[in-house]
């Protein structure tokens, strides 16, 4: 895991006294507490948090400044993993939700910090030797199964969301947000969201959708087990198919490079291709892969939509100062990419 560094007195979205406080009632700790903002993220805010005796914990917060209605819900997130505490699915071990805006002025939450890797670009890819890859692969498609089959009623999670009408919600939601956050207008957007809406096809059984399932959004055993899915921001009841979705979105694959996938890690030898994974997804979980070319769709067209508020963010300042900046151009010019992904993905004309 990267953060920024060198520690300061001072830690932008952290009140560093009073969180510190609300953290020793909570947990063990020996003051003072150092924060240090963890670079990479692009929606939440990211903290590794130690201790005098080196303890350490991980904090999480909205961005800064004005935020978008519904978005950044932080004890959404902390209800999720402390639900899925006992399961087959491994997360992170909470220390407790903060909604006392006198604390730090925005809701967050603290967990323990889970020992491990997140392979989130080529470089952290090549120290893996492929034999671990390709077991990375299959472990996080089983993890991914495993959160699909857990019972959301005897977790707790049954009113956490509408069972019914995922897709529906998810246009309506991202739709939304592309109108309160673009930075220029992209008529396809319009086009494929029209697309998807006609297109749909029959739901599946409603599972537990984490929403942004992918490999760099978990924590990895170095030896290829998931230590922990992270960021549960965007998890809701729905379409387990988004998910599958989702993570090939994200899935550099060398037979397909139009498929996408930002950075190109999983193009390295060892890790499985986009077709081996939604395979092996079909075949533990029962189900036609008929329409994954849809949920492909949806999910790159979705991925634009979050993408421009990203983008929009980064431009009004609200990601706090970090170390591994992103190449804002770069990342501009990928969204519009997405959104012709989707449309050949749907057969449309990009006009």
């Amino acid at each position: 895991m990267t953060t920024s560094s060198p520690a300061a007195s001072t830690v932008e979205g952290v009140d560093i006294p009073r969180v510190s406080a609300w953290i020793a009632e909570r947990t063990e700790t020996t003051g003072p507490l150092v924060f240090r903002l963890i670079a990479g993220g692009r929606s939440n805010m990211t903290f590794m948090v130690t201790d005098a005796a080196g303890r350490r914990f991980v904090m999480r917060r909205p961005p800064l400044g004005k935020l978008l209605p519904s978005a950044h819900d932080m004890a959404r997130e902390h209800r999720l993993m402390s639900a899925l505490a006992d399961t087959a699915v491994p997360v992170p071990r909470m220390v407790g939700l903060c909604q006392d805006p006198s604390v730090n002025e925005r809701d967050f939450y603290v967990m323990h910090f889970l020992e491990g890797i997140v392979v989130r670009d080529v470089e952290i890819g090549r120290t893996l030797t492929p034999a671990v890859r390709e077991r990375m692969s299959r472990e996080l498609l089983d993890t991914l199964v495993a959160l699909h089959r857990v019972d959301i009623d005897a977790v707790g999670l049954g009113n956490l969301a509408k069972r019914e009408g995922y897709i529906e919600r998810q246009l309506k939601r991202w739709s939304g947000q592309w109108e309160q956050s673009k930075t220029r207008e992209l008529p396809l957007i319009d086009k494929v969201r029209d697309a998807l809406q006609s297109m749909m096809p029959p739901a599946s059984p409603a599972t537990i959708a984490h929403g942004d399932y992918r490999l760099s959004n978990c924590m990895m055993d170095p030896t290829g087990p998931v230590a922990g899915v992270l960021d549960w921001e965007l998890c809701t009841l729905g379409e387990p198919m988004a998910d599958l979705g989702g993570l090939l979105g994200y899935w550099y694959d060398p037979s397909d490079p139009a498929a996408g996938g930002d950075p190109a890690t999983t193009g390295l030898p060892g890790f499985l291709s986009q077709d081996e994974i939604a395979g092996l997804y079909a075949e533990k979980m029962g189900v036609s892969l008929k329409a994954v070319d849809y949920y492909r769709a949806f999910a790159q067209w979705r991925l634009a939509c979050i993408g421009e508020g990203v983008y929009a963010r980064y431009l009004g300042g609200q990601q706090g100062s970090q170390d591994e900046e992103i190449d804002l151009e770069s990342y501009k010019a990928g969204i519009p990419r997405r959104v012709e992904r989707a449309a050949r993905l749907l057969g449309l004309s990009l006009r």
